[in-house]
């Protein structure tokens, strides 16, 4: 049985969440929200955002962001180099940082970690380069500990991860093609050592064939894995 402590982690389709803290600070990661097909409705407009955390560049995690800055005025976490261009286009209170690095905001604390895929924006109808991918451990009220991968392939520092931060919730990508797949996903778990997984960056574009089911059938020998699958919309907690 998973304790979220008083904290809400809502899966908004593809790799978006929000995480509402006990404290009543809502987190948005990667909102890819208006273009997202699996995104119901009702949550692609947010009434309250207090910060958004950026994986990487591609449209379909830097999604609304900047409308949401204009709106909002959130905390903005990503790596150096895309919090610089975030900047030229008008956010502010950007927060620039790299991996391995640990910072707070909204109330908590998050540290980047590596994520092994590419990051780009499409800037005037080219392909600007804006720094490595990333993922992040989020540190939550009750000690509560998320880990979201960002887009990425498996990789054996997952293991350090674990050992570094023991996220208790581990948000995978299982989709295949553009990430990692189900056979991927069910060794990083192995690697990561958790019993919660919340699947994402799956069946939202026909490319992204893996399902929770396969990674289920991959992984029963774990004992006490629970392999969560909410509904888009549907929230832990």
């Amino acid at each position: 049985m998973l304790n979220t402590h008083g904290n809400k982690i809502t899966w908004l389709g593809h790799s978006a969440f929000r995480i509402t803290t006990s404290s009543g600070n809502v987190i948005l990661i990667d909102p890819f929200l208006s273009g997202n097909p699996m995104c119901p409705e009702a949550l692609k407009k947010q009434p309250r955002v207090d910060a958004i955390l950026l994986t990487h560049g591609h449209g379909d995690h830097l999604g609304d962001t900047l409308e949401l800055a204009k709106q909002h005025k959130p905390a903005i976490v990503a790596i150096y180099e895309f919090a610089i261009w975030l900047e030229s286009k008008g956010a502010t209170n950007v927060v620039g940082m790299s991996k391995g690095g640990t910072t707070q905001v909204a109330g908590v604390e998050l540290t980047m970690t590596n994520a092994f895929h590419s990051s780009s924006v499409s800037d005037s109808g080219k392909q600007i380069y804006v720094g490595e991918p990333a993922g992040f451990v989020v540190h939550l009220p009750g000690a509560l500990r998320i880990y979201h991968a960002g887009d990425t392939c498996v990789f054996g520092d997952m293991k350090l991860i674990a050992e570094l931060y023991e996220p208790h919730i581990a948000c995978l990508p299982i989709g295949d093609f553009y990430t990692m797949g189900p056979r991927e996903a069910a060794h990083a778990i192995r690697l990561l050592g958790v019993k919660h997984v919340l699947p994402m960056h799956y069946a939202t574009f026909p490319p992204l064939t893996g399902r929770p089911a396969h990674v289920r059938e991959l992984t029963r020998d774990i004992p006490g894995l629970e392999i969560h699958e909410p509904k888009p919309g549907e929230s832990l907690g």
